[in-house]
């Protein structure tokens, strides 16, 4: 049932472009800030324990929904309740859609929508160098690609619609964290000491389906390069859990795209060139995996 209910639900989420604007829940932010507000007057427990107390009160109306309504119709309620959580728990944004947005701020050569363009991908600081800026977006297409795709899907196979919502949670968390801690008030308090718990909750669950994806980059794209840059050895020793895995995805997944830059091929072509077979390396992944999930559905039907 869940491998059914996350073939239909990738399909929708293909499709459903127009929802997409859902999935952000901004709202659950005032829930996340209240629960790092807690959190403060407890600042004697190691942070790690509210971060985790805090997504599973999250997790828990999800879980009880599907719980009480899930067994309903047999079984039907469930499968609708799972497409649900998945497609919710996928993005929120559309790796696809960014890059359409990227390429047409290149072609109009306009700073200010380059600017925002490159930095809704990268979420972070945009490099002002064209030919790095380039290169940033197409590793955080890698890299965004694992966070807001493929580890929910993982996620979802393992342990069903919770385990995907969990991963989500852990990033809402996280992106929240990150966030307050840059604010000057939040070095007041132990805003710090979540964001790090958060960022490594979230890269804990982030570790297997990252090296799955890495391995999938290979398998989509330049197999030989991509190995190579697998095998590596990184001078980031001092880098956290989740940095590992980033690095791991820019590195290899831009490896598995072996662009070579052309003589006669302007900024704008290269970067167009370079978003673009990113994503295509991104929808290539998601046919295999498809593909497998399909096979495994249908094996799961006829034993």
């Amino acid at each position: 049932m869940n491998l059914i209910a996350l073939l239909i639900g990738l399909v929708i989420e293909r499709l459903a472009t127009q929802w997409f604007h859902w999935r952000r829940m901004r709202w659950l932010d005032r829930i996340i800030d209240s629960g790092f507000k807690q959190a403060e007057r407890v600042a004697n427990w190691p942070p790690l324990i509210p971060v985790i107390l805090l997504a599973a009160l999250l997790v828990l109306p999800v879980f009880a929904v599907i719980f009480s309504l899930g067994g309903t119709l047999s079984g039907f309620t469930y499968l609708i309740l799972a497409i649900v959580v998945l497609f919710f728990s996928l993005g929120p944004k559309d790796v696809g859609e960014e890059v359409d947005e990227y390429c047409k701020a290149l072609e109009s050569e306009d700073e200010e929508a380059i600017h925002n363009a490159v930095k809704a991908i990268v979420e972070g600081d945009v490099p002002e160098d064209a030919r790095e800026r380039i290169r940033a977006v197409e590793e955080s297409i890698c890299v965004q690609a694992n966070n807001h795709l493929f580890a929910i899907v993982f996620w979802f196979v393992l342990l069903g619609p919770l385990g995907a919502w969990a991963y989500r949670v852990t990033d809402l968390i996280r992106g929240r964290a990150v966030f307050n801690a840059g604010r000057s008030e939040a070095s007041e308090g132990n805003g710090e000491l979540l964001r790090d718990a958060a960022i490594n909750l979230h890269g804990w669950l982030a570790w297997i389906p990252a090296r799955l994806t890495a391995v999938g980059y290979a398998t989509a794209g330049h197999f030989d390069e991509a190995i190579s840059a697998m095998r590596a050895p990184t001078e980031q020793r001092d880098a956290t859990l989740s940095e590992h895995s980033e690095y791991l995805l820019a590195r290899v997944g831009t490896a598995a795209l072996a662009l070579v830059d052309k003589p006669d091929e302007s900024i704008t072509e290269r970067g167009v060139r370079g978003a673009i077979a990113a994503n295509q390396l991104v929808f290539r992944l998601l046919i295999i995996w498809a593909v497998i999930i399909a096979a495994m559905t249908l094996y799961g039907l006829t034993r």
